[in-house]
């Protein structure tokens, strides 16, 4: 089974309303989400807020988890976390699912949305301007860990 039919076969049990882990890949959520020893549970999205991590099919070619920065419209807006400038596009209807917690490799449970991770999520928009070397230091430390 490919990723894409596994991510498929994840969104078809998240719209029968079972909550799906899925591990993810890549530094683009550093420093709330570790991609390669992380996992997020997914949900069916209810009411999407600015701020929420979501699953969605993006530039009709790939699915990210990135965090909604913005409604224009119909549409959504996604950046990672740990990316730079980059955001993504999509609607309303591509955002297949929502992430509402991160699962570590010693299969401990975290929230996404507690006040303080929440906090920390504004904080950390803020600091896009410094964020370059706020990521390169944090994926030192991922490597080494």
């Amino acid at each position: 089974m490919t990723d894409h039919e596994i991510i498929e076969e994840a969104i078809r049990l998240v719209r029968e309303g079972v909550s799906v882990t899925l591990p993810v890949n890549g530094h683009s959520m550093l420093p709330f989400i570790i991609g390669g020893k992380e996992s997020v549970v997914l949900q069916k999205p209810d009411k999407l807020k600015v701020g929420d991590v979501v699953l969605a099919w993006v530039d009709n070619s790939r699915y990210v988890v990135h965090r909604i920065i913005l409604f224009d419209g119909r549409n959504v807006i996604l950046m990672g976390d740990g990316n730079l400038v980059g955001t993504e596009r999509c609607t309303l209807q591509d955002v297949k699912a929502v992430a509402t917690h991160v699962v570590g490799a010693n299969e401990q449970m975290h929230d996404l949305y507690t006040p303080w991770r929440c906090r920390a999520a504004r904080l950390w928009w803020h600091l896009r301007p410094i964020r370059r070397y706020l990521l390169a230091i944090l994926r030192r430390l991922n490597i080494k860990d």
